[in-house]
């Protein structure tokens, strides 16, 4: 299974557009704290439409809680500043990506814990949606593994 991890998401409309790729995929959503909103959001409920209670979510109060469960898994870490593109990492079957805040991505410290990896963007640009992003990684992963278990 493949699992998104979102560190101190702060925009709920793209927490729950989020949450409904997870479902849709069978994906696992981590939603690492302090989130920058409620999780009875009227805009995040909106976003995923009536799927949100059917997700497989797991919410934790911040990085070192979130860690100290996952701590031997292989994180990937989506940044600017990655090496490497998304179509470069053959994605392993357990894979773990994970996704800072809006307005600030990653901190350099949960960075230096995985793999930093990037999606091309025009010279000049700070960053896709983190929603978009997410989809674009999705189905990257999905596609090296043949979309399992989708029609």
């Amino acid at each position: 299974m493949l699992d998104i991890v979102l560190v101190q998401p702060e925009i709920p409309q793209n927490t729950g557009n989020i949450g409904r790729t997870c479902l849709l995929t069978g994906s696992r959503l981590h939603l690492v704290g302090p989130l920058g909103f409620s999780l009875a959001d009227k805009e995040l409920k909106r976003a995923g439409l009536d799927y949100w209670p059917q997700l497989d979510v797991a919410v934790y109060g911040d990085w070192p809680e979130f860690w100290a469960r996952h701590c031997g898994r292989q994180i990937y870490c989506l940044t600017t500043k990655g090496s490497r593109r998304h179509t470069q990492v053959s994605w392993p079957r357990q894979s773990m990506l994970v996704f800072g805040r809006e307005t600030g991505g990653l901190s350099p410290e949960i960075m230096a814990l995985g793999e930093k990896v990037r999606l091309p963007m025009a010279p000049g640009c700070r960053s896709l949606n983190l929603s978009n992003a997410v989809a674009i990684c999705v189905y990257e992963y999905l596609r090296q593994w043949d979309f399992p278990g989708l029609v």
